[in-house]
């Protein structure tokens, strides 16, 4: 399988998107931002479809439609007169029906819309995966730059507050991180599954360690080993590359699970 440039491609592609989402995974998982990772991806249809429509780059259109989302659920969230998963489910509910009533509007949209909730890895050119590279290497390092004070907010936002932490300022950023890692990984998995790359690892990671550092490191090694293990079990048994990849992800959870309770 590896004499195929474009499995290459496809498997390094894997591996960086599986390395990134197990470093922010770490902190979707302590924060319990789960829901909220759903909700950006999915509102990323939205920017695919104004972007389709247009003319543009579908990654970069993608990508500043859900910052926008990402920013718009932060904002309307601090009233404290609306529950957070409310907000959530009004933002995402909405990018997914805009998205998809104006994807109806071009013809042949079913294809085009396949790829980018499911996935593509194996269809990834070069020039792709350079950007995604270089894009993972600039949010990692934004993510490893502030991360004392996020895992800080992490545990107690009130203090960090009072120590005079940027708390907003620092929620707003994880968020817009956490929104272009989505759109960088739907290449991979798509916008049904990549939540599922956001969360499984660390999840996993969790059931392991209680040392945040080994937490990260576990978690970034189950992504990019999910990663791995999925393409060469889509390549083999000729299944959707996106599916296996997350289904390699639940099987080492629940794998991983019924270890720990066994021990």
């Amino acid at each position: 399988m590896l004499e195929y440039v474009f499995f290459q491609r496809a498997l390094v592609a894997a591996v960086v998107v599986g390395l990134l989402c197990g470093l922010l995974g770490f902190f979707v998982v302590l924060r319990r931002l789960a829901f909220i990772g759903v909700g950006i991806s999915h509102s990323a249809v939205g920017g695919v479809a104004i972007a389709l429509l247009a003319g543009w780059s579908p990654g970069l259109t993608a990508a500043a439609f859900a910052i926008l989302v990402a920013l718009g659920m932060f904002w309307v969230g601090r009233d404290r007169r609306l529950s957070e998963d409310a907000v959530i489910g009004v933002f995402f509910s909405g990018a997914m029906a805009l998205g998809l009533v104006l994807l109806s509007m071009r013809h042949g949209f079913q294809q085009e819309l396949f790829a980018y909730l499911f996935g593509s890895v194996l269809a990834i050119s070069g020039g792709e995966l350079i950007g995604l590279c270089v894009l993972s290497v600039v949010l990692g390092g934004v993510v490893l730059t502030v991360f004392r004070e996020l895992l800080f907010i992490a545990f107690d936002e009130e203090v960090a507050r009072a120590y005079g932490r940027p708390v907003d300022a620092m929620n707003a950023l994880l968020l817009v991180v956490l929104a272009i890692t989505v759109v960088a990984g739907i290449r991979v998995v798509g916008v049904l599954l990549i939540e599922a790359l956001l969360v499984v690892p660390a999840a996993t990671a969790a059931l392991w360690t209680l040392d945040f550092r080994r937490q990260v490191a576990v978690s970034m090694g189950l992504g990019a080993g999910s990663g791995i293990l999925g393409l060469v079990g889509s390549y083999t048994f000729d299944i959707p590359a996106g599916g296996a990849i997350v289904l390699v992800a639940v099987a080492g959870f629940f794998l991983s699970l019924l270890l720990r309770r066994a021990s």
